[in-house]
């Protein structure tokens, strides 16, 4: 009995010393665990930490290294940008500020209203009572204070004429004569006159709204439900009376001594096609293209480029034809240059480039007559041009070899008044497309986008002899 007590005591007292083995073996791993995390979150402080420096360090590498393209300092178009590119260029200006106040300056005239002197009405206005004793004012002697003249827009509703054609027999043979055209309509015919379809199209071509804001527009303003497919046909109507019209004006381009070229894409029935645009002080010619090589201007103009000094920016097609001279665009030059300087600050090449060209459209702009020697300004760019820059980015260095390759058409509107240092018309011309897709979206047709071409050329070519687009429209229902 005493030994399998004391056997029994030994077991306990082992399996205390065990537990308390056990115990202590906890505790160490539990300090050991407590120091683990105490260095986990330790290192996830130092782990955000870093991740906030490597994203400041990426942000401020972003601006050095890769600096983004918009349509101020590249020749990015404005619907190519970012938000925040568009953001900038909204808000901020390439024009040196002259430190004038905002607003009109001392001894601008002004755009007040200029009273009528032919009022289609005159009403009179009279006080009843008055205003001191009550007493009424029906007798009074009245002498007049002021005029204001109110100007207004009546209720906009169609007319609606019903013309009754009559049949008159002849007398002398009994022939019955038809007072209407050839073509008889039916008795209860509906038509629009050419008031209706020049507004339609000065909607569509000249504000460049879609056919189904039209139908809007028509439906509010006049109650009028017109059907979109009407739009369409009337559209083709006046494109193909402008035909001839559209034929002189090519010719009027051909026979010009300087010509401004542009092109841009143009989404047609699923495809990518291009618009292209030849224009002149007096002519703008819009025309739709399968392709943006020196084959569509080939194909349209032929060998009328021969006497031609062309004005564009530089793309290789325009180079491929045998021009009898070029003018490459300083407007593109100087956005590059801008890009340039914004992506080292530090260098002063770009800058002196830039100053360069600068100086030479100031010169232009102050002797508009004069045949200005281009030679010394060639000389000037040579210096340029001549300097090493690999020091610094390639960007550099790409934008000095396009300039050596191009160099002989950089100043030659120094020695041509007719010549400008840019081809700004071009772009604005062809920019009146890029507006239209961005409300429509695309053309369904090859026939919509040549009707539209064709008819924005009139528009624009009206606009350069100072003609209503409105009248013009109207004009080609008349034909």
């Amino acid at each position: 009995m005493n030994q399998e007590l004391t056997y029994i005591f030994e077991a306990v007292k082992y399996l205390n010393d065990r537990i308390q083995e056990l115990q202590a073996t906890i505790k160490s791993q539990h300090h050991e665990i407590c120091t683990l995390n105490r260095q986990i979150d330790y290192l996830k402080h130092e782990n955000r930490k870093l991740k906030k420096e490597n994203e400041e360090l990426r942000t401020k590498l972003t601006e050095h290294e890769s600096l983004d393209k918009n349509s101020q300092n590249s020749n990015t178009p404005p619907s190519k940008e970012n938000l925040k590119a568009e953001v900038i260029r909204r808000t901020t200006t390439l024009r040196k500020q002259t430190g004038k106040n905002v607003g009109g300056q001392k001894g601008h005239k002004g755009c007040t209203l200029q009273s009528s002197s032919t009022p289609d009405e005159t009403i009179d206005i009279f006080p009843d009572y008055c205003t001191k004793c009550g007493s009424p004012l029906e007798d009074g002697e009245r002498v007049l204070d002021y005029i204001t003249q109110v100007v207004s827009i009546p209720e906009l509703k169609p007319v609606i004429r019903n013309i009754r054609h009559y049949i008159t027999i002849c007398k002398q043979c009994g022939e019955r004569v038809q007072s209407h055209a050839p073509k008889k309509r039916g008795s209860n015919s509906v038509v629009y006159d050419s008031s209706v379809k020049a507004l339609v199209l000065y909607l569509n071509v000249v504000l460049f709204l879609p056919y189904g804001r039209i139908q809007d527009f028509f439906k509010e303003v006049f109650s009028m439900n017109i059907s979109q497919g009407s739009f369409v046909n009337w559209v083709n109507k006046a494109k193909k009376k402008a035909e001839p019209a559209i034929e002189k004006i090519k010719q009027f381009i051909m026979k010009s001594h300087v010509v401004g070229f542009d092109e841009s894409g143009l989404y047609c029935n699923k495809k990518l096609d291009w618009a292209w645009i030849a224009q002149t002080v007096y002519f703008t010619l819009l025309f739709h293209g399968k392709g943006r090589s020196s084959k569509e201007l080939e194909k349209r103009f032929g060998d009328s480029f021969e006497r031609m000094v062309a004005v564009t920016d530089r793309h290789n097609a325009y180079f491929v034809v045998n021009f009898l001279n070029h003018q490459v665009c300083l407007a593109h030059l100087l956005r590059e240059l801008q890009f340039l300087n914004e992506l080292d600050k530090n260098q002063q090449w770009s800058r002196n480039m830039e100053q360069l060209l600068q100086k030479a459209i100031h010169e232009r702009n102050q002797n508009l007559t004069s045949i200005i020697n281009k030679k010394p300004w060639l000389e000037k760019l040579d210096e340029l041009l001549q300097e090493n820059l690999e020091s610094l980015k390639d960007n550099f260095k790409t934008f000095q070899k396009g300039i050596i390759k191009h160099r002989d058409y950089i100043f030659n509107f120094l020695e041509n008044p007719q010549i400008p240092s840019d081809n700004n018309a071009s772009e604005r011309g062809i920019r009146k497309v890029k507006i239209k897709m961005k409300n429509s979206g695309t053309f369904r047709s090859d026939e919509g986008a040549d009707a539209f071409l064709s008819l924005l050329s009139i528009v624009e070519t009206c606009k350069k002899h100072n003609k209503s687009p409105l009248k013009s429209l109207y004009a080609l229902f008349q034909a």
